[in-house]
């Protein structure tokens, strides 16, 4: 079949079924008398749209309007079993996958604890393949997966970047072992970066054209997000603000090989209980070492939750101090970010940054208002339940609806 031309009834069929799959999933059930007036179609013109979709089981009949009788009040929806996604959001602790299926509904999740010496192929099959099982289908139903780690695996070399602390995943021959154990495409992301695809498509930067999500988990990191497209930077490290030399730091050298710089050293989860032990705030209780099977976090990050919290929960005397001390560590790094990219809004997100909740934000924006030449606003993170997971299945999404909406062949 000739490839459609500009102006070409097969062109203009393929753009008004996206138009209404678009609406169908904005909206929900529609009927073809509420798809005609919010496409301008006419109504025959919108019951042979929907027919045609129904034939090629993209849109199913879901009941009718009101439960009114005839064909002009039977609603349509989205067939979300015309396609299956899935998403995997790896860390230091475990591997989490799950599937949605076409509507964006997750429908399965399975979660692999990290063990020592754990092969990341091993983790990665074994997390999808519980999913897949849990969802009652086969890997072969997905038609694209995409995974999210911390770092980024470089085009060049396809070595992961920036991430020495994720043990197992730096085999140069990693994504040649997962392609040819996966039978549908996978791509890879950084899992701030999909924290952002999160809050774009379903939280606090819906709308929003050029902002930055500020990160503070394991690791300090930030997702750029410019024009609406994601900047990933040549090597994909574009965003790993815990590598910034900052003031009220030593310069840090070698910065891959310690895995670490002046930002996450100063603002890092890890430095949390020193200072709160310096301005007298006491010491939460957390295990010294390890954590339950099944723990989100490890135990530098539960402290920091922790005292966050409680320091959020009561932000007076040595509670207050603390959160002013850590809103100028994290001000202090933010600052260069938001002097080179002027974004509209900031995203706070990540366990840490949430735990200090409106008190935390408000004294950051205070602080970064003093050292930033820009005022861009700071909103906390709406997608607070895993998020990087959701970002991962996000993104899995639009591509595959992409494939999917289009009826032009």
């Amino acid at each position: 079949m000739p490839a459609a031309t500009p102006g070409t009834p097969s062109l203009l069929r393929a753009m008004n079924d996206r138009a209404a799959l678009e609406l169908l999933l904005t909206h929900g059930p529609l009927s073809r008398t509420r798809i005609g007036h919010l496409t301008g179609l006419s109504k025959p013109t919108a019951s042979q749209l929907l027919a045609r979709l129904e034939a090629v089981g993209l849109v199913v009949a879901t009941g009718t309007d009101g439960g009114r009788p005839g064909p002009s009040a039977q609603l349509y929806a989205i067939n979300p079993r015309a396609a299956y996604v899935g998403g995997l959001d790896v860390t230091p602790e475990r591997v989490l996958a799950a599937v949605a299926d076409l509507t964006g509904t997750v429908v399965a999740t399975h979660e692999v604890p990290y063990t020592e010496g754990a092969e990341a192929l091993d983790q990665v099959t074994e997390a999808l393949g519980g999913a897949v099982k849990a969802a009652g289908l086969t890997r072969t139903d997905l038609r694209r997966v995409v995974i999210g780690t911390p770092g980024a695996f470089d085009p060049q070399t396809g070595r992961l970047r920036y991430a020495s602390h994720l043990p197992g995943w730096h085999s140069p021959t990693l994504l040649e072992e997962l392609a040819a154990a996966l039978p549908m495409p996978v791509e890879y992301e950084n899992d701030v970066n999909l924290a952002a695809v999160a809050e774009q498509r379903l939280g606090a930067a819906r709308g929003h054209e050029d902002f930055v999500l500020l990160w503070n988990e394991e690791g300090l990191g930030a997702a750029l997000v410019l024009g609406g497209r994601l900047h990933r930077g040549w090597t994909g490290g574009a965003g790993e603000v815990g590598f910034l030399p900052v003031p009220g730091r030593p310069l840090v050298r070698q910065v891959t090989r310690a895995n670490s710089g002046g930002y996450q050293e100063l603002a890092g989860v890890e430095g949390l209980p020193r200072l709160a032990a310096e301005l007298g705030v006491e010491p939460p209780e957390v295990p010294a070492t390890g954590q339950a099977p099944g723990a989100p976090h490890g135990p530098e990050v539960a402290a920091a939750v922790s005292l966050l919290a409680r320091a959020a929960a009561a932000p007076e005397g040595a509670h207050l101090r603390f959160l002013q001390s850590y809103a100028t560590a994290l001000a202090t790094g933010l600052a260069s970010v938001v002097a080179v990219l002027d974004p509209e809004i900031v995203v706070l997100s990540g366990a840490a940054i949430n735990a200090g909740g409106e008190p935390l934000r408000a004294l950051l924006e205070a602080e970064l208002a003093e050292l930033a030449p820009s005022r861009p606003r700071l909103v906390p993170g709406e997608v607070r339940e895993r998020p990087v997971l959701h970002g991962a299945l996000e993104s899995a999404l639009a591509a595959t609806r992409d494939e999917v909406f289009d009826t032009s062949g």
